[in-house]
């Protein structure tokens, strides 16, 4: 099964990214653990297209959703500024203060995470295994 979304970088369009990932990882058999921490991780990646990829302005974002028999992959493509994967960190847990947590999220959301530049932007891959698998 597949489903592509084309959005706006703004982040009043966010609520429906959510929703459209909620759904479609609903029938997966993920527990509710599972689903919200996908929903979250996908949302803090989202925002940080918006932040620093786009700098903010209001541009493309592609999600492509794919399920198969033994995973769940997300890619999202932005088409802004380039990442340079050696320089994507969370910051310290113990570095008590607000933000700066999305990749410690993403990274604990999924069983593989692929940061991979484009020659116009970021290709992000995020998978996770099935239950049971």
């Amino acid at each position: 099964m597949k489903k592509r979304l084309l959005f706006l970088s703004d982040t009043s369009c966010l609520s429906g990214v959510r929703e459209e990932v909620r759904e479609f990882i609903e029938d997966c058999g993920f527990d509710e653990t599972s689903e919200v921490l996908m929903v979250l991780a996908l949302d803090e990646a989202c925002t940080n297209i918006i932040r620093y990829a786009y700098g903010h302005a209001c541009k493309a974002v592609r999600l492509e959703m794919s399920r198969d028999r033994d995973r769940v992959r997300f890619v999202l493509r932005d088409y802004g500024l380039a990442c340079d994967p050696s320089k994507i960190r969370s910051r310290a847990l113990e570095d008590i203060r607000p933000g700066g947590l999305g990749v410690h999220i993403i990274r604990q959301a999924f069983d593989h995470v692929e940061y991979a530049p484009q020659r116009r932007g970021t290709k992000l891959t995020l998978e996770k295994k099935m239950p049971g698998q």
